[in-house]
């Protein structure tokens, strides 16, 4: 049977008469479609003048082509590199699918249910969402300003996907041996301006200590910051060694806010992350963080469509 072309195609679909479904299918349809050559496009786009990423040297030369990507011969170390290279998605196959997939992010998603969408096996799911999160999740701000929250959150360490647990197995997720914030809680710091420039950080296990906070606000709070916080003490002591302004909430004696001190921002920030979590029904502990930067890039609201994510997976860093 002779197959159709595109204008013959087009004639039919002019003249028939598509329901309201039928449109709706169809619009589906075309914003699913997805070129080979547009993602490597973007890909050589976000890579234009990039210096080599073995020694920075910026004198290249053309060398060739791999993988539908132009390869580039540095002139002063002589390695060959192409766009990906040094990127978290460097040696990633089926460019063709990284659009759509990209799309399936940006709806969250599950690792089965975007293998369904895109039509790859659920293992290529999920080692792309672990490339292209945490590529993307690199944009952040450099700097809070002017008014900053600063809060904590914590999950039940998990060793999901682990082969050699380093403890016995928990049945359903399961919970604590002990009751509080313990070793057994990985701890999530949220910091974030009433702009709603928001940083994460994953300090690791147990309470946040000072010199966590030192390691990671320091360099991001400038000298002039009012820093909020609830009660606890840690924040008080990091704000006096750092010279910063601090004020602190008292959460738990039932005190929501006096005027504009308050840390419900990043307390909002908390409770809309947890919510998003569910539907990944648990993450490892070693990924919470890729979680994290993913729901700030959803709540960011900058990267809204596939080729923004490409682009700023495909940066160096």
């Amino acid at each position: 049977m002779r197959s159709l072309t595109f204008d013959e195609l087009f004639a039919m679909l002019a003249a028939a008469q598509l329901s309201t479904g039928d449109l709706a299918r169809l619009r589906e349809w075309i914003a699913g479609i997805a070129h080979p050559g547009e993602c490597i496009a973007l890909i050589e786009q976000a890579a234009a003048g990039r210096p080599c990423p073995h020694c920075g040297c910026v004198r290249k030369h053309r060398c060739g082509q791999a993988s539908g990507l132009q390869r580039f011969r540095c002139l002063k170390c002589g390695r060959s590199h192409n766009a990906l290279t040094g990127t978290p998605l460097a040696r990633l196959r089926k460019k063709e699918l990284w659009l759509p997939y990209l799309q399936c992010v940006l709806e969250s998603r599950t690792v089965r249910d975007a293998a369904q969408v895109v039509g790859v096996h659920r293992t290529t799911s999920f080692r792309w969402r672990h490339r292209f999160v945490p590529g993307a999740m690199r944009d952040r701000p450099a700097t809070l300003s002017a008014i900053v929250e600063a809060d904590e959150t914590y999950r039940l360490e998990s060793q999901k996907g682990a082969r050699n647990l380093t403890r016995p197995p928990r049945k359903r997720g399961g919970v604590a041996k002990r009751r509080g914030i313990n070793r057994e809680h990985d701890c999530l710091l949220i910091a974030r301006d009433r702009s709603g420039r928001t940083l994460d950080f994953h300090t690791g296990r147990g309470q946040v200590t000072v010199g966590q906070l030192h390691e990671c606000l320091t360099p991001v709070l400038p000298d002039d910051v009012l820093l909020i916080s609830d009660g606890a003490i840690v924040y008080r002591h990091y704000a006096q060694q750092a010279g910063i302004t601090h004020e602190a909430v008292n959460v738990q004696a039932g005190v929501r806010a006096r005027g504009a001190i308050h840390v419900q921002n990043v307390n909002s920030w908390h409770s809309r992350f947890k919510s998003w979590l569910v539907r990944f029904r648990g993450v490892a502990s070693r990924y919470l963080i890729h979680y994290s930067g993913w729901q700030r890039v959803l709540d960011d609201g900058r990267l809204t469509k596939p080729a923004h994510l490409l682009c700023a997976a495909a940066q160096l860093g």
